[in-house]
C-alpha cells in the first residue's frame, strides 16, 4: 500500500515520509529478492539423486572399481600361475638332471663292469693254455727209447697230425728261435710267461718271427715232416731253458697247466 500526502505548491515531502516510502521501496524490492531466491528454494520439491548426475558418477566408479579390482585379480591369479608353472618347470629340469646324472652314474658303472670283465677274461685267456693240436692225442711218449734219436730217449712227445695242420702256442710269451732246428727241421722256441719254454718241431712252415709276442691257441705254423723224422707229426716239448738238454716232461707240463691229455 502507498502512502500519500498532500503538499504544498512550494512545499517539500516529509524526509521522513521520503525515507520512508524509500525503506517500503527497498523492503519491497529486498522482499522481491528473498522472495525470488528464498521462495522457489522453499517452495521447490528436493530434486532425484538421478537429476543430480551424482548417482550415475557413482555407479560409474564402483563399476570402474569392481574392473580394476577383477583386472588385480585376474593379474595376481595370472602371476600365481606363472610361479607355480616356472616352480614346476625348475622341478622337472632338476628332476630330469637328476635322472640323466643317474643314468650317467649307472652306464659309467655298467662300462666299468664290461670292462673290468674284459680285462678279466683277457686276463684269463692270456694266462691259459691250450693244446698244441686241437683234438689229436700223443702218438709217441716223452723219454720212449729208440734209436732214431741221439739221446737215446725221446726229449719230448709227438703229436699225431697230417702235414699242414694248424699248429698253436701253449701260451702266452715271446718267440726267441723261428728258423731251422737240425734234426728238429722247421722249429719255434716260445718263451712263456712263467720263464718256462715250449718248443715246436718238424714244421712244415713258420708263421712268427724272433721277437714276436704270441698269445694262446694262436697259429704259430703248420705240422709238417722236416728234419729227422719217419712221417708228418708236431714234436713237442717243455724245457727250463731254450736249449736242447733242458727238457721236461711235456705231458705233466700240460696238465699242470689245465690241459688234458
Amino acid at each position: 500500500m502507498a502512502f500519500t500526502r498532500a503538499t504544498g505548491k512550494h512545499r517539500r515531502p516529509r524526509r521522513s515520509v521520503r525515507t520512508g516510502a524509500n525503506i517500503a521501496g527497498v523492503t519491497t524490492v529486498a522482499s522481491g529478492v528473498v522472495a525470488g531466491i528464498a521462495g522457489p528454494a522453499l517452495a521447490a520439491e528436493e530434486p532425484a539423486p538421478e537429476q543430480t548426475g551424482l548417482q550415475q558418477a557413482i555407479v560409474i566408479d564402483e563399476g570402474l572399481a569392481d574392473q580394476i579390482q577383477a583386472q588385480a585379480q585376474s593379474q595376481e591369479t595370472a602371476a600365481a600361475e606363472a610361479k607355480a608353472k616356472a616352480r614346476a618347470e625348475t622341478i622337472a629340469r632338476q628332476e630330469a638332471a637328476r635322472k640323466a646324472e643317474a643314468a650317467a652314474k649307472k652306464a659309467k658303472a655298467e662300462r666299468e663292469a664290461k670292462e673290468r670283465a674284459a680285462r678279466e677274461a683277457e686276463r684269463k685267456r692270456l694266462n691259459a693254455f691250450v693244446a698244441p693240436i686241437s683234438g689229436s692225442y700223443v702218438s709217441t711218449a716223452y723219454k720212449a727209447s729208440s734209436g732214431l734219436w741221439s739221446s737215446g730217449s725221446h726229449t719230448g712227445i709227438d703229436f699225431h697230425a697230417a702235414s699242414g695242420t694248424s699248429v698253436h702256442a701253449v701260451g702266452s710269451g715271446e718267440v726267441v728261435e723261428a728258423g731251422w732246428g737240425g734234426s728238429y727241421g722247421n722249429n719255434i722256441v716260445i718263451k712263456m710267461k712263467d720263464g718256462t719254454y715250449t718248443q715246436y718241431g718238424h714244421l712244415s712252415s713258420i708263421n712268427v718271427s724272433v721277437g714276436q709276442t704270441v698269445t694262446p691257441g694262436q697259429q704259430i705254423g703248420l705240422s709238417g715232416a722236416t728234419g729227422n723224422v719217419t712221417g708228418p707229426h708236431l714234436h713237442f716239448e717243455a724245457r727250463t731253458s731254450p736249449d736242447y738238454g733242458s727238457d721236461i716232461d711235456p705231458v705233466a707240463y700240460l696238465r699242470s697247466h689245465g690241459i688234458s691229455l
